[in-house]
């Protein structure tokens, strides 16, 4: 992932340095369960717990070896003498890297955990803060009836927290470790030893495995990262649409001196909205590479190392990125209630229809002579711009069976929201 869009915390979990960290850290965690079991004699452990690798040597060897982790143990062995023979006892390569790289996902997820629930609390402060903010609820972008901006929160907020539980899930499916040998019987290993190494890591240990932790796990990880991603699109395609001008119920935050546009000085445009649903992409794309990671032949290959080295931290740094956005976004978005309104009244009391509809019924007329009186009247105002209202309350066939008093209190906006209180209390969102 490119500077632009990585963020320190989640840059230091995918740097060389923490990954090849965590490589040393499971090579002496393994030394120790061998001198655990009596292997390795307690005198050498002590120079081996000093053991350091070194990058710049690691790399001169590694144009000659082409292998990472020989290079990588040579860079320590050759510094340490005839102790030195003891690491890597037992183990194949992936049982060091499968290993370590579970030790980054579980970094990285638990940083991504912090950012969802700070997604989470930015969409309650608003959903709270907007709980009775009339505005036009649409499906298929019409008009459909009222809702309120603070119920369109608290959906998303319900959403997030779906999320979070899938997230958790995933991080605790790749929180295992892998020390069981070149095909995963053990038998240049005991599972003792992998037992032990995995309790001081942290981890959990894969009851059954071959030469590597089975990739359904990851697939499971990042799959869930796309959709935490796809929810992100979903929220930020919803404030870009209600940021254009002839809606303009929502801007995103737009800081003093920004710009946003080259040749057009007027210009507030949606450009970190908009930035979450190009990155959302990018994450739901390394979702189908995670998944076609699954399919290895026979007890390993390697077709998916290399896919991983770019899926694995580009998924984790963009999603840590517009998570990060998104919760600016939400935190500092300007809702402009009265445009709301408006846009509510832009109608001319069309919205209503469906009231008007039930209450004819109500009255004892049948359905379908009901739904055409309304439609009839419903059509002039969309096509001759009269206020819906006004249409019915001179319409003979609707007053032969709703008086005006019934009409006045038919058209009253509050009948959509009188069960706000009901569904945030259904959620749990407390005011």
């Amino acid at each position: 992932m490119i500077d632009r869009y990585s963020r320190p915390a989640m840059k230091q979990v995918w740097s060389d340095e923490n990954k090849y960290q965590k490589w040393l850290d499971v090579e002496l965690a393994v030394s120790e369960a061998w001198a655990e079991e009596g292997v390795i004699p307690q005198s050498d452990m002590t120079l081996l717990r000093s053991a350091t690798y070194n990058y710049d040597r690691m790399m001169e060897i590694f144009e000659t070896t082409r292998h990472d982790v020989t290079a990588f143990l040579t860079s320590i062995t050759e510094r340490l003498g005839p102790e030195g023979r003891w690491l890597h006892l037992g183990m194949t390569s992936n049982d060091m890297l499968d290993t370590a790289q579970a030790m980054q996902m579980v970094q990285a997820g638990e940083l991504l955990i912090e950012e969802v629930d700070k997604a989470i609390e930015a969409l309650a402060e608003q959903a709270i803060k907007h709980k009775h903010t009339l505005m036009m609820g649409r499906t298929h972008g019409v008009h459909a009836e009222p809702i309120t901006f603070g119920l369109k929160m608290a959906l998303w907020w319900e959403e997030m927290k779906r999320q979070r539980s899938r997230l958790v899930d995933a991080c605790n499916g790749i929180r295992v470790g892998k020390i069981s040998g070149a095909v995963g019987t053990h038998a240049t290993i005991p599972p003792r030893v992998e037992e032990n190494v995995c309790k001081h890591l942290g981890l959990q240990v894969a009851p059954v495995s071959n030469q590597i932790i089975q990739r359904d796990r990851h697939a499971h990880f990042v799959t869930t990262l796309a959709l935490i991603a796809a929810s992100l699109e979903k929220f930020a395609t919803e404030i870009r649409g209600l940021q254009r001008t002839e809606i303009h119920e929502l801007e995103e935050p737009f800081g003093h001196g920004q710009t946003g546009s080259s040749s057009m000085p007027h210009k507030r445009n949606p450009e970190l909205a908009e930035r979450i649903c190009g990155l959302a992409r990018l994450i739901r794309g390394n979702s189908v590479t995670a998944m076609e990671n699954v399919a290895l032949w026979g007890e390993r290959d390697i077709s998916h190392s290399s896919a991983e080295r770019i899926i694995l931290p580009d998924s984790c740094l963009a999603l840590d990125y517009i998570l990060s956005i998104f919760t600016g976004i939400v935190k500092d978005l300007r809702v402009l209630d009265k445009q709301m309104l408006a846009n509510v009244e832009s109608s001319r009391g069309l919205i209503f229809s469906q009231q008007v509809l039930l209450s004819l019924v109500d009255k004892g007329l049948s359905r379908e002579d009901s739904y055409k009186i309304v439609q009839r009247n419903a059509m002039k105002s969309w096509d001759e711009g009269h206020d819906f209202r006004s249409l019915l309350k001179n319409d003979p066939d609707a007053l032969a069976s709703l008086s005006v008093d019934d009409m006045e209190k038919i058209f009253d906006y509050g009948y959509y929201t009188k069960h706000i209180d009901e569904t945030f209390d259904r959620i749990g969102l407390s005011t």
